[in-house]
């Protein structure tokens, strides 16, 4: 049974802590990034392992398998998202409708093994991409086609705290 789909704009995280996981991510040093990423998905190693995994809380929630599933997704769309903004001047995202992913790709019948090699994966990739980034192509730019407009240094402070509020999802 699929979830109601989050309509959220997020980005107002840029602006205030979130309320439900307490992350702050306009305090985030760009340099920590990368480092942030690495423990996140360290941390998803045993929540994977759970008997429970693909377990729904209830009807309106996604299981720990779900969203670490939707995380390895997140992590490589913003490597790419990141590549074309280091490749290209001020791209235009293509639009990513993370609820159909998550049917389409049938989330909660993934392997629980395979999500965590290939979220693990996915981290270190871009986890590498953001710490191989100059300090002079921080300030570069990329658009999504709502109007929200980022800059390096702030696609990587709005992106970190999707796997961080997760991964609070999962634990809390």
């Amino acid at each position: 049974m699929p979830i109601t789909p989050d309509t959220k704009d997020w980005t107002w995280v840029l602006e205030r802590p979130c309320p439900e996981c307490g992350f702050s991510s306009a305090e985030v040093d760009y340099d920590d990034v990368p480092g942030l990423i690495r423990a996140n998905a360290a941390a998803w190693a045993p929540v994977l392992q759970r008997p429970n995994v693909a377990v729904r809380p209830d009807d309106t929630t996604w299981s720990a398998l779900e969203y670490a599933a939707h995380v390895r997704d997140v992590f490589r769309i913003f490597a790419l998202r990141l590549r074309l903004m280091l490749t290209e001047d001020d791209p235009l995202f293509a639009n990513w409708d993370q609820d159909v992913t998550a049917v389409a790709e049938r989330y909660n019948e993934q392997d629980p093994h395979t999500v965590a090699a290939e979220l693990a994966a996915a981290a270190a990739s871009v986890a590498d991409a953001f710490a191989a980034v100059p300090a002079a192509d921080r300030d570069r730019t990329g658009r999504r086609s709502d109007g929200a407009r980022f800059t390096v240094t702030t696609l990587a402070q709005y992106f970190v705290h999707d796997p961080t509020h997760h991964l609070h999802d999962v634990v809390a």
